[in-house]
């Protein structure tokens, strides 16, 4: 058995009646949450946290710190809370800024990106909400990259497709579509789903019919998100733990 470690990476704060209809007025803190698994000779990392400012990502980079400002005080982000060299994998959930703010110090380890976001570093949209001011120049290039195959399905996690990374069962990369194209979740030795941005938070699952125009529209596919949504929570109800990336969870996660 394994070890899974959360790391808050950063954190922004949200209008919650600028993201929900009928939700009160209140500022809501929404960190950014990064997982790391060991098992011997195995460090997985999921998702890289926020990178710390100042950025230069132009207006783009302006514009989506003045919608979702992000605060990353010292000491917080993913190089100095772990060694980046004993990184074996890094599983990217998606390209959003407060997931790929930490990827350029891991040159050494094994990118595993779906399909569709290498589509997207390809040719991108603004609502794509990609600033590649973030990235290391002509990323992935010169990484080591494993992409996905989804041809399986897990007992476990029924109805979502899945990838195992190992070939054991141990860690399972899994295809979680909506939020964002090729958007990305893990399941770690089937009691934890690592859900990503598939909600922003365990208690705003299954409420996608109360966002707001503004968050709607930046999603990739709304329709295919709430249909994961109660994917996901058939999927909780059979006992697997799901833990979205921006909810607070200790620092380590119970596997069993």
């Amino acid at each position: 058995m394994g070890d899974l470690r959360y790391f808050a990476c950063g954190e922004t704060t949200h209008d919650m009646a600028q993201l929900l209809h009928g939700a009160a007025r209140e500022r809501r803190v929404f960190p950014s949450g990064v997982f790391l698994w060991e098992d011997g000779d195995r460090r997985v990392l999921y998702d890289t946290g926020y990178a710390p400012e100042p950025w230069k990502t132009g207006l783009a980079g302006w514009v989506y710190r003045r919608l979702l400002p992000p605060r990353v005080p010292p000491g917080a982000t993913i190089a100095e809370r772990i060694d980046p060299a004993t990184v074996t994998h890094v599983v990217l959930s998606h390209l959003h800024p407060d997931h790929i703010g930490g990827v350029g110090v891991f040159p050494d380890a094994t990118f595993v990106l779906h399909a569709g976001l290498q589509r997207t570093l390809v040719a991108s949209r603004v609502k794509d909400g990609v600033l590649r001011g973030l990235l290391p120049e002509a990323f992935p290039a010169g990484r080591r990259v494993v992409t996905p195959v989804f041809d399986s399905t897990d007992d476990r996690i029924p109805g979502l497709s899945t990838f195992d990374l190992f070939r054991d069962g141990s860690y399972m990369i899994v295809d979680l579509p909506g939020h964002a194209q090729g958007h990305t979740g893990a399941l770690v030795e089937g009691a934890v789903l690592l859900a990503g941005d598939a909600a922003w938070g365990r208690d705003l699952l299954g409420q996608e019919g109360r966002i707001r125009r503004v968050p709607r529209a930046i999603a990739h596919d709304c329709a295919a998100q709430a249909s994961l949504a109660s994917t996901l929570l058939d999927v909780e109800r059979r006992g697997v733990r799901l833990a979205f990336s921006h909810d607070h969870h200790p620092n380590r996660i119970e596997l069993h």
